[in-house]
C-alpha cells in the first residue's frame, strides 16, 4: 500500500486543521493505519490510530479530546480532525500502515516500529 499525507498548514493556536491520508494500491480494509508527528529535535510520536476493520481507535493523552481519526471508505482515505490546536502540535505529519487483516488498533499501533509502510509527511505549524 502507498499513502500520501496532506492537509497540514498554519493556523493560530485554537484553529482547526484536517489532515487526509489518501492510500493506493490496496483497500485499507484490512489495515490499520496510524499517524505520528515530528517537532524538531524530537523522537517521532504517535498521536491516533484507527482499525479500517473494526473501526476502534487509539489516541495518544495529549490528544485526547481534541483529534479525532476516521475512514472515508469509499475514497481509500483515514483523516485527522485537529481542533483546539496548541503550539505544541506543531510538526511533520505522517501516516502509517500495517496489515492487521481483522482485528482492532493496538498501543503496539501507536509505536513507529509497530508500522511497515509510511508516506511522506505534511508541515503543521501552530503559532500566533
Amino acid at each position: 500500500v502507498q499513502l500520501q499525507a496532506s492537509g497540514g498548514g498554519s493556523v493560530q493556536p485554537g484553529g482547526s486543521l484536517r489532515l487526509s491520508c489518501a492510500a493506493s494500491g490496496s483497500t485499507l480494509d484490512y489495515y490499520a493505519i496510524a499517524w505520528f508527528r515530528q517537532a524538531p529535535g524530537k523522537e517521532r510520536e504517535g498521536v491516533s490510530s484507527i482499525s479500517c476493520s473494526d473501526g476502534s481507535t487509539l489516541y495518544a493523552d495529549s490528544v485526547k479530546g481534541r483529534f479525532t481519526t476516521s475512514r472515508d471508505a469509499t475514497e481509500n482515505t483515514v483523516h485527522l480532525q485537529m481542533n483546539s490546536l496548541k503550539p505544541e502540535d506543531t510538526g511533520v505529519y505522517y501516516c502509517a500502515a500495517v496489515l492487521i487483516v481483522y482485528g482492532s488498533t493496538t498501543s503496539d499501533h501507536l509505536r513507529p516500529g509497530g508500522m511497515n509502510f509510511w508516506g511522506e509527511g505534511t508541515l503543521v505549524t501552530v503559532s500566533s
